[in-house]
């Protein structure tokens, strides 16, 4: 699976980085975690920081056009996203995180 990147734009107010992104597959369209980790690992941050909104595939090619934000901190992303987003990259919510805890 190869990531590159189309374009980023930076967000300063919110603490993150706007990626558009593009991933090339030999097999079905990848997971969100995988490409998520890889994404993470492309631009060298922690797959915590980066939340995954959007992947589309058109039918029959190997070829995924991406959308993702790319947060300075894993609290940054927290305390942004929605909760819905979080779960679905597997990131724990604060709330979540302690109620593991005890």
């Amino acid at each position: 699976m190869d990531i590159d990147i189309i374009e980023e734009d930076e967000n300063p107010m919110l603490h993150r980085t706007d990626v558009r992104f593009e991933v090339v597959h030999d097999e079905a369209t990848p997971s969100r975690l995988s490409v998520r980790d890889s994404l993470a690992a492309t631009l060298n941050k922690d797959a915590e920081e980066v939340v995954i909104h959007k992947l589309d595939t058109k039918f029959g090619m190997r070829k995924t056009i991406g959308y993702a934000k790319v947060y300075d901190s894993p609290e940054a992303a927290r305390d942004v996203e929605q909760d819905h987003m979080l779960e679905r990259n597997k990131i724990v919510a604060d709330g979540e995180e302690e109620a593991e805890e005890a």
